[in-house]
């Protein structure tokens, strides 16, 4: 007599790579918070023609972006009825939101004054690998197959894009500019598994706008502390590129990224988010008129390919 085995709802046969909508849809998040965070970039290099330090421009973007934080904020509090965050947690928050979008901002802001947009995207991306090493020494995290091959596919997608587009000798100060971006990488880092600890316990929208009011009021404090000049006294266009830089590249990709990390986790968000050096690419070619190659369009396969394997599971034999 033969036996059909039959597989259970929900679960897929042993040994087979299934697809999985719930972290499907948290690599998406993940990646279109990616596309949108790095046209920062690309608002900070068109604000740039208009004389403006950085600091002042940091102080802008989350000058504007905080009542979008506020607001959400409050009406999240009142629909959910969350409990109230302790007072360690509340600090944990806000000192995630400080590491962020403070300090990795301003270093971010501070070196894309020496460097491309294009070349800022590719220094920062080292986070991903600081991402998955702090998960792996610190939280004894194993570093999996599929995050490995995933890594791989990112990184030589990285390498086929800038391979022989970097002409460094013609860039001032360009050594500073790369190190203040490294260091923004490495603050980001931070954040990406900060936040993996904190979201689950705080829930991402409250995580978000607790962080980002953080960020805010240490920007606008360093900014009063430090800055003379009036944030009234310059051009239109440098407020209407902060208001896009506000709501475009902080307020929506902060919501998606949150969202993404409490479905994949930090590390695989981390490597999902690879795309945003792809995206700078291809905004720096519209905005930026900076060069657009086959090289870069098939570093880009190469990119989305690593993308691909993080949002599917693959089932342990058994």
């Amino acid at each position: 007599m033969t036996h059909h085995s039959v597989a259970l709802p929900g679960k897929a046969k042993p040994g087979i790579t299934s697809f999985n909508p719930y972290k499907f849809i948290g690599a998406l998040m993940v990646f279109f918070g990616a596309i949108t965070h790095s046209s920062k970039a690309i608002f900070i290099k068109l604000a740039y023609q208009y004389s403006i330090d950085s600091v002042s421009l940091v102080a802008l973007r989350m000058l504007f972006a905080l009542p979008f934080f506020l607001i959400i904020g409050y009406i999240s509090g009142r629909r959910q009825k969350a409990p109230r965050l302790t007072t360690k947690e509340i600090l944990a928050v806000g000192a995630m939101g400080l590491v962020s979008y403070y300090v990795a901002a301003l270093f971010d802001f501070m070196g894309l004054q020496y460097i491309t947009a294009s070349l800022e995207r590719l220094i920062l991306f080292v986070y991903p690998t600081i991402v998955v090493l702090i998960s792996a020494t610190i939280y004894r995290k194993k570093i999996t197959k599929a995050q490995l091959i995933a890594l791989g596919f990112t990184y030589v997608g990285i390498i086929v894009v800038f391979a022989g587009n970097l002409d460094m000798t013609q860039q001032k100060n360009f050594v500073l500019g790369a190190f203040l971006v490294f260091c923004c990488a490495v603050f980001y880092a931070i954040y990406m598994i900060g936040s993996e600890k904190l979201i689950p316990k705080v829930g991402a929208i409250r995580f978000t706008c607790y962080a980002m009011t953080f960020a805010a009021l240490g920007i606008l404090t360093h900014y009063l502390a430090n800055n003379s000049v009036s944030l009234l006294q310059y051009p239109t266009e440098v407020y209407s590129l902060s208001i896009g830089m506000a709501i475009v590249a902080t307020v929506i990709p902060a919501f998606l990224i949150s969202a993404g990390i409490k479905r994949i986790g930090a590390s695989d968000a981390s490597i999902v988010a690879s795309v945003g050096p792809i995206s700078t690419i291809i905004l720096a070619y519209i905005f930026l008129n900076e060069t657009l190659s086959v090289p870069q369009l098939v570093g880009t396969g190469l990119v989305l390919g690593g993308v691909l394997l993080i949002s599917l599971k693959r089932q342990k034999k058994g």
